[in-house]
């Protein structure tokens, strides 16, 4: 299926067996990420934000709403790992919401994914995984990390259809030594492949 020890190297993760948590959105690319973990080795907790509460069940899915988080839950069953469900919808309407309409206001055009990433799930999610003694949490996003040394640094994902770099690019050094991202060296036609292999899809 995959190389385990290259994977393993060129994503800097540590030995296998340890804990990492995996940022679940109920989407093919993080169900895949907790997946792939898992199968190397490692002992994955699935955690999934819920930033409000849905008011039309029958909408498109959309990011961290109800139905996202019964995906990440039947997900995490089929795979049988731990899964929690951190609740973060004052702080998103507080740090993301708010902002953003106080932006359009102005006349400004700002991206709430960018701003949920700064002030959301890259500050909570980290905290919460180092509370559950993990060193590692691993998102589905595709972009490329590697370690030079004492610095880290975000490159584009293989897959230029995908890449998310950019909406990634506030991401700071200490974050960075806790995130990872599986996922930024394969296409996504090869990541829908392997949801197939794994009964994910």
């Amino acid at each position: 299926m995959i190389d385990v020890e290259k994977f393993i190297k060129s994503n800097n993760l540590p030995k296998r067996g340890e804990k990492i948590v995996v940022a679940m959105s109920g989407g093919v690319d993080s169900s895949v990420t907790a997946a792939l973990l898992k199968y190397v080795g490692y002992e994955v907790i699935g955690v999934t934000m819920k930033l409000y509460e849905a008011t039309n069940k029958k909408s498109p899915k959309t990011c961290c709403s109800g139905k996202d988080i019964a995906d990440a839950r039947d997900v995490a069953k089929k795979l049988d790992i731990k899964h929690y469900i951190f609740d973060l919808k004052g702080k998103f309407k507080d740090s993301v919401i708010d902002k953003f309409i106080n932006s359009y206001k102005v006349a400004q055009t700002p991206i709430p994914c960018i701003l949920c990433n700064q002030t959301v799930k890259f500050t909570d999610l980290i905290n919460f995984t180092k509370s559950l003694k993990s060193k590692v949490l691993a998102t589905g996003h595709y972009v490329k990390r590697t370690e030079n040394g004492s610095d880290i640094n975000l490159y584009q994902a293989d897959d230029n259809g995908k890449d998310q770099s950019y909406f990634l690019f506030a991401t700071t050094q200490e974050q960075l030594e806790t995130l990872r991202f599986p996922l930024g060296n394969f296409s996504k036609d090869f990541i829908r492949q392997l949801a197939d292999n794994f009964d994910l899809s």
